[in-house]
């Protein structure tokens, strides 16, 4: 059986080697604390909302205020409006867990005149027709309670909005605004909430649009990530270790 070579490494070797581990072991703790910084973030993302959603509704952001929104402020804001629906709507492919249909995306004018898209909850397929819904839409004044959200920009995963088709797949206001016509409307939309501050979450809604179905969940996984990238930067820092024991042993070997 062969033996294995008990010779020291080339210093070439040794110094390329040497620099690669370290780099490796530098990115492996590098990214170990960027994942302890994205947790304390999320962490302070999560208080935020969390507060948010506890605190009692104010009234939506008017147009002197837009262009002050800020996501990291703003988003999730308990929130009312008045105003009337407008006899229009768009409707975004949502999945909920009622299934797959879409979001239905109603403006609300003001009285100020400028507009509010209101997404007044999930209808299925077989709902999408507005004359298959039950009861029509309030007609007149109305107070709508929800939670501000953000526009969202230019459609979903690998599949973009196609206003001239009818295909939405996200809640870009300012492109839904411009397909039915209007100005002077909100950079934000409202998410309504359920009747009675509960979500829906009958399999056979009794009304549609069902609203109330918005999901705030924040992923946070960043301290198991942090971890593995903690434990991989030790396995290497062993491996050099390891390593420099050997190489000097047989550099002591070589001497004698």
């Amino acid at each position: 059986m062969p033996q294995r070579s008990s010779r020291p490494l080339p210093t070439g070797w040794l110094v390329l080697w040497t620099v690669l581990l370290a780099a490796a072991l530098g990115g492996f703790v590098a990214l170990g604390t960027w994942q302890v910084h994205r947790m304390h973030w999320k962490h302070a993302l999560i208080a935020r909302v969390d507060g948010l959603l506890r605190a009692p509704p104010v009234s939506a952001p008017g147009p002197d205020t837009w262009a002050g929104l800020r996501a990291d402020r703003d988003e999730y804001r308990r929130v009312e409006l008045r105003g009337v629906l407008l006899d229009r709507e768009i409707l975004v492919q949502a999945n909920t867990r009622l299934g797959a249909g879409f979001w239905v995306m109603t403006p609300l004018r003001r009285d100020d005149g400028s507009s509010v898209f209101v997404n007044r909850g999930f209808v299925d397929a077989a709902h999408r027709d507005p004359a298959r819904r039950g009861a029509a839409p309030p007609a007149g004044p109305v107070r709508i309670e929800g939670l501000l959200r953000l526009s969202q920009l230019g459609g979903g995963f690998l599949r973009d909005n196609a206003p001239a088709e009818g295909r939405w797949y996200s809640r870009d206001v300012a492109a839904m605004a411009r397909s039915l016509g209007l100005s002077s409307v909100a950079p934000y939309f409202i998410d309504q909430s359920a009747d009675d501050g509960a979500a829906a979450d009958t399999a056979r809604p009794a009304r549609w649009p069902v609203p109330g179905l918005t999901v705030v969940h924040f992923r946070d996984e960043h301290l198991s990530y942090a971890l593995t990238w903690y434990a991989l930067a030790a396995m290497t820092a062993a491996a050099m270790a390891y390593g420099a024991r050997q190489e000097w042993r047989r550099r002591r070997a070589a001497r004698r």
